[in-house]
């Protein structure tokens, strides 16, 4: 039979992670303006041919904003804390192979839709996707990225008006008539890949969590709740994964600097994450 981890099991693991201080491999969690050791900062780092070596790298993806959206940053929202922080613990929850650089640190990249290297991404990785507009030549990358195999996971956008942006634009990478939008079931095989998700969770950033006194929904009545969403090819594989109304990279990033914080999101955050890798490694 199957063995599972529940919720609990995942928080037990994850704390138990926290509390080593990620001495495997000698990794360190990004922590606010810095890691938790060491005090520095990872810059922007453009992918290499010399950074891919079969092993799982995390991979951000680099776009153009047309506009801003509160809580957002573009391309570089969360990055690079959620890169590192995600990197680490998938390293310590399963048994993928994350590549690391010369200093023992995970390998995370940034790449740009049209640079070839995306083709070694087994994922993608973009976030504030609902400020998001396409270059023709990225509309034509990204979806032979995808039509190829790849898999692109979007989160961290809010409200009606971000979404509408973000559905124009992926419509014409993927047009919806061929490749719809559906809900994700409750059932889905994505959803207990390895932890059982009962149900994705919203959370808010971690700032907003903060001066709104605990609220979770950063657009009100305009974000009622999570959406979890995704995109299939004609054999049913998905390509695109969406988290709306919510901020799980968050959850990430900011792991160390609120115990209750991380109490109440990072554990369920860390099985939607994991989960979505294990899937995607794997279908």
């Amino acid at each position: 039979m199957k063995r599972r981890k529940t919720a609990r099991t995942l928080a037990f693991a994850v704390l138990t992670a926290l509390a080593m201080t990620a001495t495997a491999f000698g990794q360190r969690i990004w922590v606010g303006g810095g890691f938790d050791r060491g005090g520095w900062r990872i810059p922007s780092k453009w992918a290499s041919i010399e950074d891919f070596d079969g092993s799982f790298n995390y991979c951000r993806g680099f776009f153009t904003s047309d506009r801003r959206e509160a809580g957002g940053s573009g391309w570089n929202t969360d990055y690079p804390g959620s890169d590192n922080n995600f990197s680490v613990r998938l390293a310590e929850l399963t048994r993928v192979h994350v590549k690391l650089d010369a200093t023992g640190q995970p390998d995370h990249v940034v790449v740009a839709l049209t640079d070839p290297l995306l083709a070694h991404c087994p994922v993608l990785y973009m976030e504030d996707v609902g400020t998001i507009h396409f270059s023709e030549a990225e509309v034509q990358a990204l979806r032979a990225y995808l039509l190829k195999g790849g898999y692109l996971s979007a989160d961290d956008f809010w409200g009606t008006e971000a979404w509408n942006q973000w559905v124009r634009e992926i419509s014409r990478v993927l047009p919806p008539a061929e490749y719809p939008i559906f809900d994700i079931p409750p059932g889905h095989p994505i959803l207990h890949a390895l932890y059982d998700v009962k149900e994705v969770l919203q959370v808010s950033s971690i700032q907003f969590w903060r001066q709104s006194g605990g609220q979770v929904s950063e657009r009100g009545s305009d974000s009622p709740h999570p959406n979890y969403r995704a995109i299939a090819d004609e054999r049913g594989r998905i390509m695109v994964v969406m988290a709306h109304n919510t901020d799980i990279p968050d959850t990430w990033e900011r792991e160390g600097e609120d115990r209750d914080y991380f109490d109440l999101f990072s554990p369920r955050g860390y099985a939607i994450g994991v989960n979505t890798i294990i899937y995607g490694l794997t279908h």
